[in-house]
């Protein structure tokens, strides 16, 4: 195990308190935060994760999805295990949120030396995806200053849910983000995510300032998939930047959640509602 960073401990001495996303989770001795990687080991918080893969592959760049940058181009797409949402319609709940996963250790100058390994294929960096990046933090921000000093791309794949400070450290050596914004409403991220909505805004207010940004909203029927939410969504990514790129994701029944897949004809819908505020909306999953 890895120490982590963004902790502090606790005035009783045996509890510590993680400072990385906004759930500020306080931790007992032996117990894990939310993401169930990050544990207090003897008053000290310790990373489960630290370079544990589940998954790799070199995929097209627009499977992330990004459609506006380097487009054709491929992507050395890794992740690990955790999150700290625990969202009931989870795309990848095999490892996000099951207790055993297979890993295997890939230290970050191995991630960089087999990213580079697949430049004559048209790879252009490293994307940090799957599970929630972010819970990977400390391994992420290591791999990626290797993956700068190389020339390579970084791409982060996210949910955003992480405090302003271990945000603002990345930034610096991020070159695209797709950001999941997944309702424009409060009652969806407690109900559904177990989060909140306002530290999400306050991520792409900063990722859209400082790289390549594009949003993606998985559409749930009755969930976060009226006209007017997708008008309220589009008009706040507008007013960063009517070129951000936005996704709009069609949902199947999957983990937790069981209703019924998203009509196509709503996709359209929502679709031409964005494209009143946007300059790029694309559909996925239809």
């Amino acid at each position: 195990m890895k120490l982590a960073t963004h902790w502090v401990k606790k005035e009783n001495g045996s509890e510590v308190r993680c400072l990385l996303c906004p759930h500020g989770c306080v931790i007992s001795e032996g117990k894990q935060g939310r993401c169930r990687v990050r544990k207090n080991v003897a008053g000290k918080l310790y990373l489960l994760n630290y370079g544990l893969v589940t998954s790799l592959a070199l995929d097209p760049i627009e499977k992330k999805p990004l459609k506006r940058f380097f487009p054709g181009k491929q992507v050395f797409s890794l992740g690990t295990f955790g999150c700290n949402f625990a969202c009931s319609f989870c795309q990848n709940w095999q490892i996000a949120h099951q207790k055993e996963v297979a890993t295997h250790f890939l230290a970050p100058e191995e991630a960089v030396a087999k990213a580079k390994e697949f430049l004559p294929l048209g790879n252009v960096g490293i994307a940090y995806t799957y599970s929630e990046p972010l819970m990977w933090f400390e391994y992420v921000l290591e791999t990626a200053k290797l993956a700068k000093e190389a020339g390579l791309k970084n791409v982060l794949v996210t949910n955003g849910y992480l405090n302003p400070q271990p945000l603002k450290e990345l930034l610096p050596f991020l070159d695209a983000v797709n950001l999941d914004i997944k309702a424009f409403t409060q009652e969806f991220y407690e109900k559904l995510c177990q989060g909140r909505l306002a530290p999400v805004l306050h991520s792409a207010k900063l990722l859209a300032s400082n790289c390549h940004l594009e949003v993606t909203t998985l559409l749930i029927p009755q969930q976060n998939d009226s006209p007017e939410e997708i008008a309220e969504l589009a008009q706040w990514i507008a007013q960063l930047d009517r070129q951000i790129p936005l996704h709009l994701t069609r949902y199947f029944p999957n983990y937790k959640l069981q209703t019924s897949a998203t009509a196509r004809e709503t996709m359209l819908r929502a679709k031409k509602v964005a494209e009143e505020y946007l300059d790029y909306v694309y559909l996925g999953n239809i």
